[in-house]
């Protein structure tokens, strides 16, 4: 890497710039140093008189040169227009030169301090992208709304009552604190026409907003708001002309948090009882209007089409909740002043979104047997939860007995779970089977569904069979009141005892105004008297129609018409839809007036195309040309039937027991039988990892030069390997011959022979990297061998060598071994190297059948994808079938078995999404041989796919060599010279069978129970290589529990003496759990002897309360280091002790 002695930091305007040029003289140039120092006579401060005369004899070399081609061009006859062409041409390449020189010292100055930039430019100044636009635009929403509540809202307010005509507004302030989006979640993998966000929504504000009603003295007003709750975003649908974007909706998945601090007369609020009273009623408006199912559209286009079906679009499915039973639930009834304990009186309420239902009391019971079955649309996936509480009933309070929550995704990737959950906040558990109804527009179902319906035991309610959407749009020629007055009219809709009503809906010219379609909404029309829902006229602009949410009383005649749009729907669950009506009645907002009747059959819609009408429907009992325009839709509820006739293991992703269904046959031949298993070929399974550890190197070559090259520098090495097609590159170790990398890197590799290692070595610079060396390793060796440890010769280069030491790791298809596997890699990780891998799975799909076809007739084009973690393979495509067949195979290294999963995705082209699989890996390891081979059923309900999934254990033959002992005492602190293997503790200094023994009889269930007040499980050592103090802080276990609830456990790590942030460390933090499981590890660099002289304190401690800062101890204890085997590392059982007895144990 090559400096000329004139590179410096050139002056800039910018800010960002003008720091790094004076910030630190070390980053000048050595050129720049040799200058006259005035406090030192004037003699010179850098290199000699010979070198300053060898500088000027080089400079004035280089301006003759300059001449050189002036004298040619002189000596040829040339015009001096060619002097001034290569002059010209010289000033433009010396300007880009510059201006690229410019541009890399700017992009090493950012690179070197690219913590500090982000930290100051983007948090430090609080200039993150959302939380800065709407910091931006705050103050002027504040004028706006001032100037609304002001202009718009007071007139109307007046209007509406005589006693409000001195009401208005003295302040209006949105303060300071703007509106935060702490969060941006994308969901990739939804419909390709939408684009789907979820925005987590802050507002902690001092607003102030004061009214007074001067007649009567009467001041109130809001002097402070918290809103929190997650915003979900769809921008739907995508179109190929601007904006791009048709539509967009808004609405909070679950009801967000609300807190408002009241002044003045409303002070009354937040009396007990009143508090949440008035916060119940605000969030039941908010939830009737941007709550699931609600939502808020703004379309974006005019005429956009289905505008009605995009504000309330089909549910995703329904979920037929079983609530079986409880058990273990804690007693609550108490007798005689709390001296005789009774039982409980438990009732249940089950939750989705706005969905609640509510289970009948069982009397004195603490094990209910409720066996009631409620049935919930699911308009949202992810987001949704399935809630229940349990209550015990008490004439005055009812108190809490537990309640439990779960994501409707895992019941859509399972299709029927039925299981005990845990009752969280209380004990016992609750009995659910849950499952997964998807909407099928086929009619020859339906027989299907009432046969299984009929057999099954339901209560409050018979299970449905089909729901219907009805979209109401609007109605034409309707006839008059009496006195030909307009009327105002709604509609009701009724099927059996279930009836539903319209909002009455209105049309006007809002007294003829002209509309600009970019006009402002609120500048017509004020938000109290009416929801402005606008349809244009396509040639005039002239608003035809809004909503009326409040009629105020001197407005009534204006909402009268005969041409009514609503653009609303309407669900309905069906039992029989070839027995069942839809009943509508359209009427006069008194209800008493009808002014037209439709009955329709639902028969009717099971011959319809796509079990869909869309059309006018003639009014009964009105005018002849009245009539009504609606879509309806019905959906048939189908519960996949292999689910039905196969049950499986309660939670399991749809597993299709091919051996308990004999194959179909024709009329003449009989068809194959359906193979039960897949038929890999002889190689698969047969991979191997190779680790890859890159210790050191010596005696590099120097390649950076400085001034011109008379200085010698020294190189900033990195490696690079590349094997079976894959790449690794280790980080840079600056200004060092002979660096220290000890990186880890993991490989799947197979037997075939020719393969090599290439191992390449670099020198880091701005412009081109140096080479340093390369040298090969023949695959076939160290599969052969098992293990090598060596150092390499860097060919092509003078000088240099590199440490390596590759290990072969085998998967073993047994999972005995997978936690002595994970306590392995937690002590051999190095802090430069990814998280090592504990198994590698195989993955083998052979084929798919029974896919969904294309438009209902044509079959798609499949693929598959497997996904893994971040990793993914995708298989060919095979052309126009329903049953393809990839025979493809893929493997992935596996870092925590018990919590990845395998995600497939079978896609058509052009098609999209045909159906889904979800496998936790948690299933292979109780599988036999760690291996799952049959067909699995496909979340969309159609189709199946046959694939084997096999694990293997990775276990290292090799976690240790040979090292000197150390002798861990006060008089002895010498390390040792040797690096140890993996770059881990120095106690792993024989085969791996003696570290998974001891590691094996550390963790046997026959040790002391824990204390009384629990256990914290430890690993402590010293990492002599890097000169720290390791610790991993695995878990705790039997906390002590001293509340009502459970606490919220976290670990903190203090080395004393020191009582500094410098030594202190500290856990993340596990809600309401007794046994949390941290897995977490920390460093403290000091050397040896100094370690052995501290102690480590661990305390295990709580949060006391929401509002306070205390924190509760649960125990704690202290190890003293100079008493501790710091060559051991072997994870240990403590018993915590009380603040007054702590020590080790």
């Amino acid at each position: 890497m090559e400096r000329s002695p004139g590179e410096g930091p050139s002056p800039s305007p910018s800010p960002m710039d003008q720091p790094s040029a004076s910030s630190d003289p070390t980053d000048q140039p050595p050129a720049a140093h040799a200058k006259l120092d005035p406090g030192s006579g004037g003699q010179p401060a850098g290199p000699g008189a010979a070198g300053e005369a060898l500088a000027v004899l080089t400079s004035f070399g280089r301006r003759l040169l300059v001449l050189i081609p002036v004298y040619l061009a002189g000596a040829v006859g040339l015009s001096v227009g060619f002097v001034l062409f290569g002059l010209a041409l010289y000033l433009g390449w010396r300007r880009v030169r510059d201006e690229k020189e410019r541009s890399l010292r700017a992009a090493r100055q950012l690179l070197d301090d690219e913590e500090q930039l982000t930290a100051k430019t983007l948090y430090m100044s609080h200039r993150e992208l959302p939380a800065w636009i709407v910091a931006q635009v705050w103050p002027f929403l504040g004028q706006y709304m001032e100037k609304l509540l002001a202009e718009t809202v007071a007139p109307a307010v007046r209007g509406s009552n005589p006693h409000l005509q001195t009401f208005t507004f003295t302040r209006v302030e949105l303060g300071e604190k703007p509106l935060r989006i702490i969060g941006v979640k994308v969901h990739p993998g939804q419909r390709k026409e939408q684009i789907l966000l979820d925005l987590n929504i802050s507002y902690v504000g001092d607003v102030q907003i004061d009214v007074e009603v001067k007649k009567y003295f009467c001041k109130a007003g809001v002097k402070g708001m918290q809103l929190h709750g997650v915003l979900r975003v769809i921008l739907e649908p995508l179109i190929g002309d601007l904006p791009i974007v048709g539509a967009v909706s808004m609405f909070f998945i679950r009801r967000p948090t609300l807190d408002i601090n009241w002044t003045g007369m409303t002070n009354l609020l937040d009396i007990p009882g009143l508090s949440s009273l008035s916060d119940t009623m605000i969030m039941d408006s908010i939830a009737a209007f941007l709550v699931l199912p609600n939502r808020l559209l703004v379309p974006l286009v005019p005429d956009l089409q289905d505008v009605a079906q995009l504000r309330s679009p089909l549910p995703r499915g329904i979920i037929r909740i079983h609530l079986l039973a409880a058990r273990g639930l804690s007693s609550k009834d108490k007798y005689v002043k709390g001296l005789i304990e009774g039982k409980s009186d438990p009732y249940a309420l089950v939750r989705l979104g706005t969905q609640t239902f509510c289970s009948r009391v069982i009397d004195e019971e603490l094990n209910p047997q409720w066996g009631e079955t409620y049935e919930v649309m699911v308009h949202e996936v992810p987001g949704q939860e399935i809630e229940v509480e349990v209550f015990d009933k008490d004439p005055d309070k009812d108190d809490f007995l537990g309640r439990m929550k779960l994501d409707v995704g895992k019941v859509l990737q399972a299709g029927v779970l039925d299981d005990w959950f845990p009752l969280q906040g209380g004990q016992g558990q609750v009995h659910l089977r849950l499952e997964w109804l998807s909407l099928l527009s086929d009619a020859e179902k339906l027989e299907q569904v009432l046969q299984w319906n009929r057999g099954v035991s339901s209560r409050p309610e018979p299970p449905s069979a089909a729901i219907l959407v009805v979209y109401l749009d609007r109605a034409q020629d309707l006839p008059l009141k009496k006195g030909n007055k307009e009327p105002n009219p709604m509609v009701q809709l009724s099927i059996q005892d279930v009836t539903q009503e319209s909002k009455v809906r209105a049309t006007t010219s809002l007294s003829g105004a002209r509309w600009d379609r970019k006009r402002p909404v609120l500048e017509v029309v004020s938000p109290l008297e009416c929801l402005l829902c606008v349809r244009f006229s396509g040639e005039t602009g002239v608003v035809l129609w809004y909503t009326p949410l409040i009629p105020p009383p001197h407005l009534q005649a204006v909402y009268s018409t005969n041409c009514p749009v609503w653009e609303e729907a309407f669900r309905f669950f069906l039992q029989d839809p070839q027995s069942q009506e839809l009943d509508v009645q359209v009427k006069d907002d008194s209800r008493a007036l009808t002014l037209g009747a439709l009955t329709l059959p639902l028969a009717r819609l099971l011959t319809a195309p796509e079990l869909t009408l869309d059309q006018w429907f003639q009014l009964s009992s009105s005018g002849p040309n009245s009539r009504l325009y609606m879509k309806l839709l019905m959906r048939i509820l189908y519960l996949d039937s292999s689910e039905i006739r196969f049950p499986t293991v309660p939670g399991s992703p749809g597993a299709w027991d091919a051996d308990s269904e004999s194959p179909q046959r024709g009329s003449s031949v009989d068809a194959p039988p359906r193979p039960s298993h897949t038929t890999p070929d002889s190689q698969f399974g047969t991979e191997h990892v190779l680790r890859i550890h890159v210790l050191e190197a010596q005696d590099l070559i120097a390649k950076d030069r400085f001034l011109g090259g008379l200085v010698k520098g020294k190189s900033d090495p990195y490696v690079k390997l590349k094997l079976a097609g894959r790449s690794f590159r280790s980080h840079v170790v600056r200004e060092d011959l002979n660096p220290r990398w000890n990186e880890v890197f993991e490989v799947i590799v197979t037997s075939v022979p020719g393969q090599e290692l290439e191992v390449e070595v670099f020198d880091k610079d701005l412009d081109k990297d140096d080479f340093l060396g390369r040298c090969k390793v023949s695959l076939t060796t160290v599969l052969n061998s098992g293990f090598l440890d060596e150092w390499l010769t860097l060919e092509d280069v003078p000088s240099g060598r590199l440490h390596l030491r590759l290990e072969r790791l085998t998967p073993r298809p047994t999972a005995a071994e997978l936690e002595e596997v994970l306590q392995v890699n937690s002590l051999i990780q190095t802090q430069k190297s990814a998280e090592l891998a504990a198994a590698l799975l195989s993955v083998y799909m052979e084929r798919a059948e029974d896919l969904p076809l294309r438009k209902g007739t044509k079959p798609p084009n499949p693929y598959a994808t497997v996904t893994v973690g971040d990793t993914s393979h995708k298989t060919k495509t095979v052309s126009q079938t329903s049953a393809p067949v990839w025979d493809e195979s893929a493997s992935f290294l596996i870092r925590k078995p018990h919590t990845e999963s395998l995600e497939l995705q079978v896609r058509g082209e052009g098609t999209g999404l045909l159906g889904s699989l979800s496998l936790p890996l948690s299933e292979l390891l109780v599988a036999d041989q760690l291996c799952l081979d049959r067909w699995f059923t496909l979340s969309s309900g159609q189709g199946q796919v046959l694939l084997r999934a096999q694990l293997g254990i990775l276990v290292s033959q090799h976690s240790g060599v040979e090292a000197p002992s150390h002798s861990y005492s006060h008089s002895s602190s010498s390390l040792s010279e040797e690096p140890e293997l993996w770059g881990g503790p120095p106690h792993i200094t024989s085969s791996a069978p003696e570290l998974r023994q001891r590691l094996t009889h550390v963790d046997s269930p026959l040790e002391a129970p824990a204390g009384p007040l629990g256990q914290v499980k430890l690993t402590v050592w010293y990492y002599s290589e890097e000169r720290k103090l390791v610790s991993i802080v695995h878990g705790c276990r039997a906390l002590r529990q001293n509340g009502r609830d459970p606490p919220d456990p976290y670990v903190s790590l203090l080395l004393l003496p020191d009582k500094n942030r410098g030594t202190k460390r500290k856990t993340s933090q596990k809600k309401r759990t007794l046994s949390p499981e941290f897995n977490e590890r920390f460093e403290w660099e000091l050397p040896l002897d100094e370690a052995l002289r501290r102690k480590l304190d661990v305390s295990v401690k709580s949060n006391s309360s929401f509002m306070s800062r205390e924190r509760e101890l649960l125990g704690k204890v202290q190890l003293d280091l100079a008493e501790t085997d710091l060559s051991q590392g072997v994870a240990r059982w403590y018993d915590l002790m009380d603040d007054k007895d702590k020590g080790s144990s």
